[in-house]
């Protein structure tokens, strides 16, 4: 995920989920982010996603989605449910989820 997401003209959602992980042992959570990524994917009104980490374990994932609806669906997702509370039970020191719509984007794109 080196380059923004391709989403389309506005409206549509961000899904912005901010966390600071636990210390230690990953217990899974890597092959978790990459499969939960991979579903999201899937998913009807998914658009894209885009993620960032710092060496201190405060990242950052935003996923953009056509309808609050379809954030809807994906939160009610069975295996995501099991990934979120493994989430809380030994990946995330904290996290906060905001959702908000996006009226407006700007995009450059160097050419070369």
């Amino acid at each position: 995920m080196s380059n923004p997401a391709r989403t389309p003209e506005p409206p549509y959602y961000a899904v912005i989920f901010t966390s600071t992980r636990t210390e230690g042992d990953d217990e899974g959570y890597g092959s978790m982010s990459d499969k939960m990524i991979e579903m999201a994917a899937q998913q009807p009104g998914f658009l894209g996603v885009e993620s960032a980490r710092d060496a201190d374990g405060l990242g950052i994932t935003v996923s953009y989605w056509e309808s609050e609806e379809a954030i809807a669906n994906w939160r009610k997702n069975a295996e995501h449910r099991i990934a979120q509370a493994q989430g809380r039970g030994k990946w995330y020191e904290e996290f906060v989820t905001r959702v908000a719509r996006v009226e407006r984007t700007n995009r450059f794109t160097r050419t070369r």
